[in-house]
């Protein structure tokens, strides 16, 4: 087990900032933690990577006890703060060799040139950091905290300021990366959960909500709750629509198009084929929404 907290809370003076939170994290598993802002995500992360201790209870990281072991945890992690601190006045292979020392490394100058190629750096790895944009600088971010090595690799937003090409980019380095090692991302991008994640936890006031695989989070979010578009050949009634068992509300489009809400356990879809059946509709269209991470974020945090 890479990560396991237990029963972990959290004040900050009289407010607590978590709540009895407990959960664990695998191996080679690359887990979304998402919550809205001041659930107490990055609180979590701060605890899980020694910067500040919880109120009680506990957590490890990779076997070492993140109140006892606070050394022996940093060894073993990688982290990515949400706001990047950096030295804005060193070059990036400077920097990035003054990082390598920190953590005794034998073979910095290899290990800067893999994480500068892995990391896509090769064309700004001779300026400063300060003269880098937003998104070079996050990737100097993640080289640092891939340069040890570690076995749990923490990213408090790790694509903020990315272009659409460099955001592709860094997914697939995260996915390569969840492979072999543990990957815990904080993220308000739900598609970028959907497309690199394993698993999800969701925290909303400071207490964990949801904590499953994305597939099953969304099936099950969605099994009582359907949305389909679909389009007859010619015009209908909308109070007939809104007649058929489970139907919660209907919405045109535009012409023919409709959009159907429903609340049941069954599919709707039989239903709306035998509506048309039987008011002599054809149906040119029909297809239904899958329920989207964004949408079980909102149901449960709202």
């Amino acid at each position: 087990m890479s990560i396991k907290v237990n029963n972990v809370t959290k004040y900050y003076g009289e407010q607590a900032a978590l709540n009895d939170v407990s959960f664990e994290v695998n191996t080679a598993e690359i887990v979304g933690f998402l919550g809205p802002n001041g659930a107490g995500k990055s609180t979590m992360m701060k605890i899980l990577t020694c910067f500040i201790p919880q109120t009680s209870g506990s957590a490890s990281v990779y076997g070492f006890d993140v109140a006892e072991e606070s050394l022996e945890v940093r060894k073993h992690v990688g982290y990515l703060p949400e706001h990047n601190p950096l030295y804005l006045d060193m070059y990036v292979k400077e920097y990035l060799e003054f990082i390598g020392g920190l953590h005794h490394l034998k073979n910095i100058k290899t290990r800067i040139s893999e994480m500068i190629e892995m990391t896509g750096l090769q064309v700004e790895q001779k300026k400063k950091i300060g003269a880098l944009s937003k998104g070079y600088r996050q990737r100097v971010g993640l080289a640092q905290a891939l340069i040890h090595d570690p076995q749990v690799l923490i990213l408090d937003e790790p694509t903020t300021g990315l272009d659409p090409n460099q955001l592709a980019e860094i997914r697939n380095l995260i996915i390569e990366i969840g492979k072999q090692k543990t990957v815990m991302l904080s993220t308000h991008i739900m598609q970028e959960v959907e497309a690199v994640c394993n698993r999800v936890i969701i925290i909303n006031n400071g207490k964990i909500v949801a904590n499953d695989a994305t597939s099953v989070l969304q099936h099950s979010q969605a099994q009582h709750k359907q949305l389909l578009t679909v389009e007859f050949d010619k015009a209908t009634d909308p109070m007939a629509l809104e007649a058929i068992p489970g139907v919660h509300a209907v919405t045109q489009l535009k012409g023919n198009n409709w959009q159907i809400e429903a609340i049941t356990e069954e599919d709707i879809r039989p239903a709306v084929f035998q509506f048309a059946v039987q008011h002599n509709l054809a149906i040119l269209t029909l297809h239904k929404e899958e329920q989207r991470l964004e949408d079980v974020f909102k149901h449960l945090t709202k």
